[in-house]
């Protein structure tokens, strides 16, 4: 499974071996309430083919009649919304705008360059020169962000998000799903039979191996989200040690306040180290009082959601109550 970036990069190169003349719009900046963040991708081809999204359609349909008619010079930057009239033409609420940069696709030894990138999971990073239109592709520090100036524009490019879930237990059925609509990779790992004989989720990836050997496998990195669920602790604590001391951006484990503290306090009995231990989110997700399967996968995706974009509601997750979670 491939995240969005793969879908319009691979697109593109689809269109180009075919003969076929495109452009690619990149969001640049956003201000206020817009329908998509900085970063966001979509690709037109000269017939009107899509490919990405940059708005719920308005914004699209305005882009694919300037491909079609228009034919501007390009780079070209583009904004929508801001005066009351725009925002109304655009749907932009809350006056909401938003600043895009569109030019002709990147060169078929650009697009091979960044799909080989995403595919080894290798962060790579793309610079444009918004006089020539020239692409030139380089390896971003850990700290490069996207930058648009006068001059140029430089978008990072991640690997795909991972989500490794231990437990093919009803709850897991939920957060894969759900985390499949947010373009996670989703590998679901459960050496027993039994649960692993009714899974069912498209999607996902299902492991047989035993969750700890199954984390080591998959290298955890920083793009790497691991959640255990299945309330066993020979299967869930042997996964979290290998867990936590990989660089995976979260790493859950579901059960009660209670339940949790006593986790640690395995986990420090078998030389986990403190900093490490620190690092475990437990109980897993936002504390929104969620006790049903459904109503917890949620929780741990908005606490999901909240991480990646640098937002820790610490009050929140003190205020959680010692019951909440008790549902696998």
């Amino acid at each position: 499974m491939h995240g969005t970036e793969w879908e319009v990069f691979s697109t593109l190169r689809e269109w180009q071996a075919q003969g076929h003349a495109a452009v690619l719009a990149t969001v640049v900046r956003t201000y206020g309430s817009s329908p998509r963040p900085a970063g966001s991708l979509v690709a037109i081809r000269a017939d009107g083919a899509v490919i990405g999204s940059v708005s719920g359609g308005c914004i699209e349909q305005d882009l694919i009649e300037r491909v079609r008619t228009a034919r501007p010079a390009l780079p070209q930057r583009l904004v929508y919304g801001g005066a009351p009239e725009e925002n109304r033409r655009w749907s932009m609420p809350c006056g909401g705008q938003m600043e895009l940069v569109l030019e002709s696709a990147p060169s078929a030894a650009i697009l091979d360059q960044l799909l080989a990138a995403l595919h080894a999971r290798q962060p790579i990073s793309r610079r444009l020169d918004l006089t020539s239109g020239a692409s030139s592709l380089f390896t971003p520090a850990a700290t490069t962000r996207l930058i648009c100036d006068e001059q140029q524009l430089i978008t990072p490019h991640g690997p795909q998000l991972r989500l490794l879930i231990i437990g093919a237990v009803q709850t897991a059925r939920y957060l894969a799903d759900m985390a499949a609509t947010l373009d996670y990779s989703v590998l679901v790992c459960d050496p027993r039979e039994e649960y692993r004989a009714t899974w069912n989720v498209p999607g996902s990836e299902l492991l047989t191996g035993m969750p700890d050997d199954v984390v080591t496998a998959a290298q955890p990195d920083a793009y790497t989200a691991i959640v255990a669920l299945t309330h066993d602790p020979k299967l869930d604590d042997m996964a979290l040690i290998e867990a936590l001391r990989s660089p995976a951006f979260y790493v859950g484990a579901l059960g009660s306040q209670r339940n949790n503290a006593r986790r640690r306090e395995r986990l420090a009995l078998l030389d986990l180290a403190a900093d490490h231990i620190a690092r475990l989110r437990g109980p897993v997700g936002l504390p929104i009082g969620s006790h049903t399967p459904a109503e917890i996968a949620v929780a741990i995706l908005s606490d999901l959601i909240a991480v990646r974009n640098g937002i820790e509601l610490i009050a929140a997750r003190q205020a959680a109550q010692p019951q909440q979670y008790a549902t696998a």
